[in-house]
């Protein structure tokens, strides 16, 4: 084993499953709810145009860039003030895009290989997103949770690292932290001294990324989870494996 790691910050969307198809239903079970509740609303603001109002909102308010949640809510409360509605629905329209923000459907592989994973080390959730692991039902395989919504601040930040490595009490050097993205992961975790493994899925063109960011490279890669599992059964100990999750 080329360095000692004690435990895991993971990376949610796109890592763990991915959040395009997410984003689809968003929109139209969004639509369907203001269509229900607020058809003034659904008329003015169809998922395109909702689609531009959120992007506008976001570049009003450039502090909330990393609280993907009050952007969110913002976004709809604009939507229904704009359009003439009932400004007071705005929290049941949250409530409906959150329901199905935490319906995901993981990766083939990434639930064994969290078991696998979270049976010999630590794990916590490290995320820019607002997924809650709890409603997903997979806050058993984690010892903790950090998102940029709670921290205040986002991934590449290395604060958002720092404060995930305190919470796990290691410091930085033996700490794994696992991700798609070469910049907000791999880039972001180099800098804040922690050790980096990139997942590099396959595209819907079957095809996988080349590495393209100069000056870091990741410590590991990977082109899945079960593949980070693999090599973690390979290189640690019998002695390091977890006896029960925490």
């Amino acid at each position: 084993m080329a360095f000692a790691a004690r435990a895991i910050t993971l990376d949610l969307d796109d890592t763990v499953w991915p959040f395009a198809p997410i984003g689809a239903r968003i929109e139209r079970v969004l639509d369907d709810w203001m269509r229900r509740h607020s058809p003034a609303t659904a008329d003015m603001f169809p998922v395109e145009a909702m689609r531009a109002l959120r992007e506008r909102v976001a570049a009003e308010h450039p502090s909330l860039a990393h609280d993907m949640s009050a952007l969110r809510r913002l976004t709809l409360e604009a939507a229904l003030r704009e359009s003439g509605g009932d400004v007071a629905l705005a929290e049941a329209a949250y409530e409906a895009f959150f329901a199905e923000r935490n319906r995901v459907e993981c990766y083939p592989d990434a639930i064994d290989a969290l078991e696998r994973i979270s049976a010999r080390l630590p794990v916590a959730a490290l995320s820019n997103g607002n997924a809650d692991l709890a409603r997903i039902g997979l806050d058993h395989l984690f010892t903790a949770q950090l998102s940029a919504c709670t921290f205040g601040s986002a991934k590449p930040d290395p604060a958002i690292f720092l404060a995930a490595c305190e919470l796990l009490e290691l410091p930085p050097g033996e700490v794994l932290h696992v991700g798609d993205h070469p910049e907000a992961d791999v880039a972001g975790a180099a800098r804040a001294g922690l050790r980096s493994c990139w997942i590099n899925r396959a595209g819907d063109d079957g095809r996988r990324a080349a590495w393209t960011l100069a000056g870091v490279e990741p410590d590991l890669h990977f082109d899945s989870l079960a593949g980070l599992a693999d090599w973690l059964e390979q290189a640690l100990p019998a002695t390091r494996i977890r006896s029960t999750h925490t």
